[in-house]
């Protein structure tokens, strides 16, 4: 099962955390592994590009599924929030279609 954290709240973001596999079906043809992680990257690159002043930290460990993104030095600006949102909307609808035994997001903003 993949789990999402989040840190923090609304007033106080610190990041999130992305751990473990579906197992929903092989590798390379899971689905929604492949969704968790597209949305995780894209929302990594998307606040990189996008949201620039925006000091992150990020670590993996590929074979325990592992993605984590920890904002520094200040509360996140609008534009990052808003990324944020986004990543956590599509988690939602991956977790709501294939049901909390493949994904759980395990705490909100």
């Amino acid at each position: 099962m993949i789990t999402v954290k989040t840190y923090g709240d609304r007033e106080n973001f610190k990041g999130f955390k992305v751990e473990g596999h579906a197992l929903f079906d092989d590798p390379g043809k899971d689905v929604i592994c492949a969704a968790v992680s597209i949305l995780t990257i894209n929302t990594i690159n998307a606040i990189d590009e996008f949201a620039r002043g925006e000091k992150m930290e990020i670590s993996t460990d590929e074979d325990r599924g592992i993605i984590e993104c920890r904002f520094t030095d200040h509360r996140p600006g609008r534009d990052t929030m808003l990324l944020i949102d986004t990543f956590l909307l599509g988690i939602r609808g991956i977790e709501k279609e294939y049901g909390r035994e493949y994904l759980r997001l395990e705490s909100e903003i």
